[in-house]
């Protein structure tokens, strides 16, 4: 009973008229008028969904608007690809004609006839009796090594002579200024006060690497700075700081500013220091200030 009052309902449903309609809200004047009965509107909806669908399948398909999709390759990258395949190609035909000749002059030395070729589109025919009878450049080259390897291993004077001395350098000066305060270890000053112009450019000595900048109460802004040879130097009291930690500076660059920071500067300078394998030692003897 009651599967025959559903059936009828969705009969009746399916058999109605229906009317869809668009107004101008203002004006109350009716824009678009649909009517049909239910079948119709289903069929109707069917077909637009289809439509929408096909629509932007193909306006995927067949425009430029597929490239905006994540992971679709564009046009250039594409192109590039191609190229980078056809360079590839050209450098593997190079690579075989080089084993190539390089097999027939060891024919040739042999007393034996050399290949030839027509042209280099060949190339790939003769791919695996190249491979066959290309040397083993790998065993060999490895046994030479280990061979200098074990002559050179007591050899000092083959050995890579490390600078470790500071002599000969050519340290930049650090910034443009009057000495005020020289350095003495016997009084506990290993370091050099240079008095500048507030805000004036201070410069690494030497290319090297920062491995600290950062701020306290007592010195202010500070920066330091390893260089090779076991050199570092130090920057002290400065208004702000070029670089961080991690960065790589070059002779000569801008690293900071002079200023007046830290409660043991009581005017505008730079502190500078100069450590060498561990010591401080006089920037004055190494650097024209």
């Amino acid at each position: 009973m009651a599967a025959t009052k559903r059936k009828n309902k969705i009969k009746n449903w399916l058999s109605n008229k229906f009317r869809v309609s668009i107004f101008n809200d203002t004006t109350h004047e009716v824009l678009f008028t649909f009517r049909g009965s239910g079948i119709i509107s289903i069929i109707t909806l069917l077909l637009a969904i289809v439509f929408i669908v096909g629509s932007v399948t193909a306006l995927i398909s067949f425009t430029s608007l597929r490239e905006f999709i994540p992971g679709y390759p564009s046009a250039e990258s594409r192109r590039t690809l191609i190229q980078n395949t056809i360079k590839l190609d050209s450098l593997q035909n190079e690579i075989n004609l080089w084993r190539l000749q390089l097999v027939n002059i060891q024919r040739v030395v042999k007393g034996q006839e050399p290949v030839k070729i027509d042209s280099v589109l060949s190339l790939e025919q003769y791919k695996e009796y190249i491979l066959a009878e290309s040397p083993d450049f790998s065993k060999d080259d490895s046994l030479l090594r280990s061979a200098v390897l074990k002559e050179e291993q007591f050899n000092l004077s083959a050995q890579t002579q490390k600078i470790e001395q500071i002599e000969g350098l050519h340290l930049f000066p650090p910034v443009n200024g009057v000495i005020t305060q020289e350095y003495n270890e016997a009084i506990n000053h290993p370091y050099i006060d240079i008095a500048a112009p507030e805000n004036s450019v201070v410069s690494s000595i030497l290319d090297g690497t920062v491995i600290s900048a950062d701020y306290s109460e007592q010195n202010g802004y500070v920066i330091q700075i390893q260089h090779d040879n076991n050199i570092i130097s130090i920057y002290k009291h400065n208004a702000k700081l070029l670089k961080k930690v991690g960065d790589i500076v070059s002779a000569g660059s801008p690293i900071s500013l002079v200023g007046n920071t830290g409660n043991l500067s009581t005017a505008p300078h730079l502190h500078f220091e100069l450590w060498h394998k561990g010591k401080p030692v006089n920037p004055v003897e190494y650097i024209k200030f």
